[in-house]
């Protein structure tokens, strides 16, 4: 095991600890392969599922994987842009929910930032299941890194994605804009979870997503 694994094996195994205390359940994957795996594992056959705008979901092979899965997808790119807000209210109603976060504090904080606010509203008071696939590129030292890193590293490379005319799109520096398009419209924290067993957050030992 190389230095770098080692070290992301230990810091997930603080991370699980204090979202544990936070009403989170955690896992630590060392690949996305065992990541699909225990996501797949975490998932009721018959089920509903549906995800938000995550990179991190598509980049390890979940979405790919759910296809073979006995479950029902419902998938938002085959959604027209006319008829994506009713999309979104449905969404809520899936038994499962999958996302990513922005960052992840070392005491188990999930930071988000969102545009349309579909996801933070998801993760708040949406599905019963919520399950996150985050890379341990997305851990941060305490929540004011965290909001840093949402701004600074997860929203100007999001933008370049979209295609917003913002201007980090431009330079890829936050500029704490009011553009038109801008996606940093909500920030989320996720502190606590009081309803048992409806955050389930799988870390991987690689480096997903912004």
């Amino acid at each position: 095991m190389s230095a770098l694994s080692l070290f992301y094996e230990k810091q997930a195994e603080s991370i699980i600890k204090s979202l544990a205390r936070r009403g989170m359940n955690g896992y630590y994957c060392a690949d996305c392969e065992s990541a699909v795996e225990k996501a797949l594992s975490l998932i009721p056959e018959g089920s509903t599922v549906t995800w938000g705008g995550s990179e991190s979901i598509k980049e390890c092979g979940l979405t790919t994987a759910l296809a073979a899965a006995p479950v029902t997808v419902w998938d938002r790119s085959k959604v027209k842009k006319k008829d994506m807000k009713t999309f979104y209210r449905k969404a809520f109603t899936a038994d499962v929910y999958l996302m990513s976060t922005n960052a992840i504090t070392l005491d188990g904080q999930l930071v988000n930032i969102d545009g349309t606010g579909n996801r933070i509203a998801a993760l708040t008071y949406g599905p019963d299941r919520i399950i996150l696939i985050v890379g341990m590129n997305k851990v941060c030292p305490d929540l004011k890194s965290a909001i840093d890193r949402v701004h600074n590293v997860a929203a100007p490379p999001n933008c370049m994605r979209l295609g917003m005319k913002t201007p980090c799109a431009a330079d890829g520096i936050c500029h704490d804009c009011l553009s038109p398009q801008k996606i940093c419209n909500m920030l989320h924290v996720m502190h606590y979870n009081r309803f048992e067993g409806r955050i389930q957050v799988i870390l991987v030992g690689e480096s997903l997503g912004f």
